[in-house]
């Protein structure tokens, strides 16, 4: 356990606070908290690699905290009606999804490697930048207008390109290794 694995923990431990301040309408903390989940998780990546601090477990870790955050973050903002419940559907399912299928290759012996698609990293961006537009735009009281509209846009056409992606991946992947059983 080194600083950039204490830092990524940090940020797990912190989910639970996120969703309570969006949950309970204070959304000025719920934002500043956010921000510092952000920040936290570019020290924490600057620190493992200037530093040579990288390690197999923050490399588990760090995506871990990196999908607790949105995912929760994503709920929590359904729940307070500042977010669409069918984007967060598709968002989540979207997760379960590739984790599904990962989980499903390693079951039946035919493991394969966690690349994230460019798509996805795209669709990765989008979605912080979605919720960081609703957090701030309700926890500094403004009007966002279009821009979260054209996000929501964004981050749906992103999450079904990923999906397809990832399905497509996984085609290739049984398809080249043998038959499913």
């Amino acid at each position: 356990m080194n600083l950039p694995n204490l830092i990524t923990m940090a940020r797990i431990l912190s989910v639970p606070l996120i969703v309570w301040t969006i949950t309970s309408g204070h959304m000025l903390p719920a934002f500043l908290l956010f921000l510092t989940a952000g920040l936290s998780d570019a020290v924490d990546g600057f620190l493992a690699k200037r530093f040579n601090m990288a390690t197999e477990l923050g490399a588990m870790l760090d995506p871990l905290a990196d999908k607790a955050l949105i995912v929760s973050i994503y709920v929590a903002l359904s729940f307070s009606e500042a977010l669409p419940l069918w984007v967060v559907i598709l968002v989540v399912s979207r997760d379960i999804l590739i984790i599904g299928g990962f989980l499903v290759a390693m079951m039946i012996d035919r493991p394969m490697p966690v690349r994230p698609h460019p798509v996805s990293k795209l669709n990765t961006v989008a979605q912080i930048l979605l919720a960081g537009m609703v957090l701030a735009s309700l926890g500094l009281n403004f009007d966002a207008g279009w821009i979260v509209p054209a996000l929501i846009g964004l981050v749906t056409i992103l999450t079904l390109l990923s999906i397809g992606f990832y399905v497509a991946e996984w085609i290739r992947h049984f398809g080249t290794n043998g038959s499913v059983d």
